[in-house]
This record gives structure tokens, sequence and C-alpha cells, in this order.
């Protein structure tokens, strides 16, 4: 049954992948195909444009003209535009020049008369009669108009076994191409990429049924000398103007190797399980209640403290070599919820002492120049007191400046604090990037700094990620602003898009002076005092990629510029996203930036709160 299975299981995954490599070569036949054509097309809408032709044309429409002397003239054309066949016909259908069969001049082809709008059609499939025989051509016909007189050029080119050489054919594939030209099978009409087929009789009967009933579907061949098994075709019928059918694509696949590995497969599980029974039999009684319980309860308890349940604890009861496993098992455990409390204890207590000691940093600055301030105050109060009042007023003026910057500080810590859980839906990221570097046109431009030039490289058939747009516009602007603050002398911030292995990522990416190694180590410390000025550092940038189930890595080259990719999970459904209102964005100047050198975005509704970085 084991042996059934995998046997099936293969071969629905060799038939598969068999299936896409033939709608792949179907789809680069139809390609070159239309290819083809256009060229034909393009080819001949030069000859009816050039001023030869047009000269010819008006010639021709003149009473009593003498078409004799231009019965030499579709040869050369045909040769310089790299056409197999040309003809030119006049208005009542007659053959004025023939580049294969010149003989033929004078002769009537009225069939190019009955359709009237030839410049609107494109290439089609058709017989072409030469001499000595008959070909297959991709053709295409356009008119010069003079009048009420036309002249008509018929052209293309040999449609043959070279047409094949242009494919890309994997592994265990091939294709062939039959030029159906005779009512009955001609051997010699089957040709490969190469020439002439191998074995063409045993394809007799497959182009027999086309012929009769000409449609796509898959055929099954006998196999071939040498070969264990059949191989399987896609038949593609090629038809012409008038819907005839006149040659067909054969895209074929071999199941040799299917077969030998479904053969090798059977004989395996055979053995396999002949051994198998017979291990059985031999072992069975050695598997009792006293080991099999045991184990079964410690790969529960096992199961639940990888679920997180560091309480989890198996039955110690069991007796010799499952007892002490047990045994080992719960100890270790206790081991590892100790350790475990006491490493997020050590972490909090590290993490509030940083926040506490960089945020008294913070502080420290504009409450030592509200100090001065005063001081300053009570000097001139004392010294100058003719000039107190001028210097209340500018001193008044930097106090307030100062107490706006320990507003903003508190403001900054307030909200990262409260950031909230993401309300999740489908957002398109590409929509969202879109929003916020918009929002950065300002910025990119400032004045008294050299300009950034954004560079937007998103992958359009991307799918949407689960996420909270709000959260991943105020993850982005964080980056981006960052990555700003970094190119005090101008480069360019490239922020790229792309899908993979079921994740959407999204790469900031600027020319800046980039992150040290401390410093791109310490960007998720909860709050750093100078990561490339970077305020709270990344932490409101991992909480949100965090918040979102994805990963943030980030590439520092000091003196070439920092990366910041973040990977998120792709939507399981479809939602559209609400869409993002560009922020304005404003860069510090003054003393306070160049304390801290941050930027500051001011986000409208929904958006609408001061995030820094």
């Amino acid at each position: 049954v084991l042996a059934w299975g995998v046997d099936r299981f293969v071969l629905r995954q060799f038939e598969q992948e068999q299936k896409q490599h033939s709608d792949t070569l179907v789809t680069q036949f139809r390609r070159e195909f239309a290819h083809r054509g256009a060229e034909v097309v393009y080819a001949l809408e030069g000859i009816a444009e050039a001023e030869g032709t047009l000269r010819m044309a008006i010639d021709l429409s003149r009473p009593q003209a003498d078409p004799s002397l231009y019965a030499h003239d579709a040869q050369g054309i045909a040769t310089s535009r790299q056409l197999d066949f040309l003809e030119m016909v006049g208005d009542d259908g007659t053959l004025i020049s023939s580049a294969q069969w010149p003989a033929r001049t004078g002769f009537k082809n009225d069939w190019v008369t009955h359709q009237s709008d030839w410049n609107q059609h494109g290439a089609f499939l058709a017989r072409v009669e030469l001499p000595d025989k008959v070909e297959l051509g991709l053709l295409s016909v356009r008119t010069v108009n003079v009048g009420e007189k036309k002249l008509y050029l018929i052209g293309g080119r040999r449609l043959d076994s070279d047409f094949l050489q242009a494919l890309v054919i994997p592994a265990g594939m091939r294709v062939m191409f039959y030029r159906n030209l005779e009512a009955a099978f001609v051997p010699e009409a089957l040709l490969d990429s190469a020439g002439p087929a191998e074995q063409p009789e045993r394809f007799a009967s497959l182009i027999g049924s086309m012929q009769k009933q000409p449609r796509a579907g898959e055929y099954e061949i006998p196999a071939a000398r040498g070969l264990a098994g059949a191989e399987k075709f896609m038949a593609l019928p090629l038809t012409g103007r008038n819907s005839e059918l006149l040659a067909m694509v054969l895209v074929g696949s071999a199941q040799d190797a299917i077969v030998k590995t479904s053969n090798y497969i059977r004989n395996a599980g055979s053995v396999i399980g002949a051994a198998g029974i017979l291990l059985v039999l031999i072992f069975s009684w050695s598997i009792s209640a006293q080991v099999s319980g045991p184990l079964e309860r410690l790969e529960k308890a096992a199961r639940e403290l990888a679920a997180g349940d560091w309480k989890a604890k198996a039955d110690g009861r069991a007796r010799g070599e499952a007892g002490r496993a047990v045994r080992a098992f719960n100890h270790m455990a206790a081991q590892l919820s100790g350790k475990r409390e006491r490493l997020l204890q050590a972490e909090r207590v590290a993490a509030w002492r940083e926040l506490a000691r960089n945020f008294a940093l913070e502080l420290k600055v504009p409450l030592f120049s509200l100090q001065l301030t005063l001081e300053n105050l009570s000097r001139a109060r004392e010294k100058t007191p003719e000039r107190f009042d001028e210097i209340f007023l500018e001193s008044m003026g930097m106090a307030d400046a100062e107490m706006e910057n320990l507003k903003e500080i508190i403001a900054r810590f307030s909200d990262f604090a409260k950031m909230r859980q993401p309300r999740m839906q489908a957002v398109n990221a590409n929509d969202v990037v879109r929003a916020v570097v918009k929002s950065f046109e300002t910025a990119f431009h400032a004045r008294g700094r050299p300009p950034v030039k954004p560079e937007l490289l998103l992958d359009e058939d991307a799918a949407k990620v689960w996420g909270d747009p709000e959260l991943l516009y105020k993850g982005f602007e964080n980056v981006i602003a960052n990555s700003l603050n970094a190119m005090p002398m101008g480069g360019t911030l490239t922020v790229r898009t792309a899908q993979q292995n079921g994740i959407v990522r999204v790469e900031i990416s600027d020319t800046g002076a980039g992150l040290e190694g401390g410093e791109a180590a310490g960007a998720a410390v909860p709050y750093a005092a100078k990561v490339d000025a970077a305020g709270l550092g990344l932490a409101t940038i991992q909480t949100v990629v965090s918040d979102h189930g994805g990963r943030i890595s980030v590439e520092a080259m000091p003196g070439i510029g920092t990366a910041f990719r973040m990977e998120f999970p792709i939507a399981l459904t479809s939602v559209k996203a609400p869409e993002m209102t560009p922020a304005p964005v404003k860069l510090q100047t003054g003393p306070a930036a160049a304390k801290s050198q941050r930027v500051t975005v001011k986000a409208k509704a929904p958006l609408g709160r001061i995030m820094d970085i």
C-alpha cells in the first residue's frame, strides 16, 4: 500500500511537471509565431511606404500603364527586406511581379481583391506554390492606394524547422512541426529542430486524427525503439486564412523516466514491505505498555513544552530506560523554566535601565539650557538692570523653545508606549510605499541641503500583505526619515518590493554614511540616544514588523550606506486597503536639530501623530 501511494504521488508530480513544461513550450511557440508574423507585417509596411513603391502604384494607376516595366522588381525588394516570398498584384488581380515564381507574371490572383481592409489584418498561414513544389508560408497583405486604384503587396517568410530552433526546450521534451500541405500523411513533412523527424511513421495515426478533426488535444504515442515508456504529445492545430488546417505543432514528453521510476518504486516497495513484515513479526513482542505508555506521555509533555507551557511535566512513575528519560526531561524542563524567568527579568531590568539612562540624557540638554537661561536673567538683573527687559524677552524665547523640546520628547515616549495593536487587513505594500515617499517630496528637495533622489523599484505583481496600513505607514516613514537624516550631503534613496516564498520583502536603502556595527546592533533597543541620530532608535520599526509577524534585518556598510529589509506574510484574503493620505515632511533646523539630528514627520488623519526616529 505504501509503495502504491508513493508511486501514485510520484506519477502525479511527474505529470504536473510535464504539463507545466508543455504549457510553457506552447506559450513560447505562440509568442515566437506572433513575433515572426509581426516581422513580416513590418517588412511589408516598409515596402508599402517606400518611395519607389508609391511611384510604381501611381504609374500603374494611369491609363495604358505598362506593368512589364516592374516584372523583375519583386526579387530585389524581397532580398533587401529578407522575405522569402513577395508578389505585387494590380488593382484587377493581375500578377505584376513575383519573387518566388517570376514565370507566373500576368496570371490572376483574384483572392487578394476580395477583401478591401488588408491593412487592418496581421499575418496568416498560407500555401505558397513554387515552380517545383509547395511551401508553407507566413504571409501578410498590404495595399498602396492611389485614388480608387490599389496595388497589392503579398509577402512573407517560409515556415520550417528553423522556426523551432528559437524555442528553449527542457530536457525530456521535444517539439515537432508538421506541414499539412497534402491530403494524406507525408513522413517527410514532419520536422523537428534538427530537420526531418526520426521514425515519423509512429505519428501517422495522430496526424490522421488531426486532419479529420483539427482541434487541440493530448495523444499518447507508443514507445519508440530503445525506450521503456510511451510518449505523450499535446497537438496544436495551425489554420490558414479560411480556417483550413495547414500545419500542426506537437509538444511531446517522454514517459521513459516515469516508467522506470514507477517500476523501481514498486520493486523497492515489495522488498521493503516483506522486510518490514518480517521485522514486525520478530520484534513485536518487545513493544509493551511499560515502554510505549511512558514514551507517549513524554511526547505529550514535550509538545506542551514546545508550545510554550513551561510548567509541563511527564509522568515520572515509569521504570527502566523510559523512567530515566522521563525524569531527565522533567529536570530539563524545570531548569529551562527557571532560566527563562531569570532571563526575562534580566532583560526587563536592562531595558528599563537603558531607557531611563537615555531618557535622562535627552532631558539633560534642554534642562541645562533652561538653567543657564535663569542664571543669565539673574545676572542681568544685578549687573545690567537697564537691559533686563530686552534680555528677559530673548531668554523667554529660548525658554519657550526648550519647553517645546521637552514636550516633544515626552510626547514621543508617550506615543511609543501607547502604540496600539494592529488592525489587520489585506494591504497593498506598494501603495503604502508610494504614499510615504510622496509625503517626503518636500524634504527630498529642502532648501539649504543637497537634494535626495528617490528611486522606486516596485514589483507590481506582488501579492497583498496581511497588516495594518497605518502602522505600516509609520514603520516605512521612520525608516525613510532615518535614511534621509543619514544623507546630509544628498544621495539616492532606493525602495524595492519583491515577492518570494510566501512573503513580500520591502527594502529601503540609502547612500548615506551608514550605521556603525554597534549602532546597527542596537537598532531595536527600547530607546537609544544616538543610533545615527535616531532618537528612539529603530524600536518603532521593530515593533511594527514584529506585530505583523514579519522579520527585519539591517545591512550597514559605513561610508557606503544602510539597507533595511522588512519581510511580511502574504494576505490569505483579498481586501482592499484604504487609500493612504500623503503627509508633509519638515526637516528641523536650529539648535534643537543640531543637538539630536531628528526628522519630524507630521501626518494627516488617520495617521495624525508625531512619529520620530
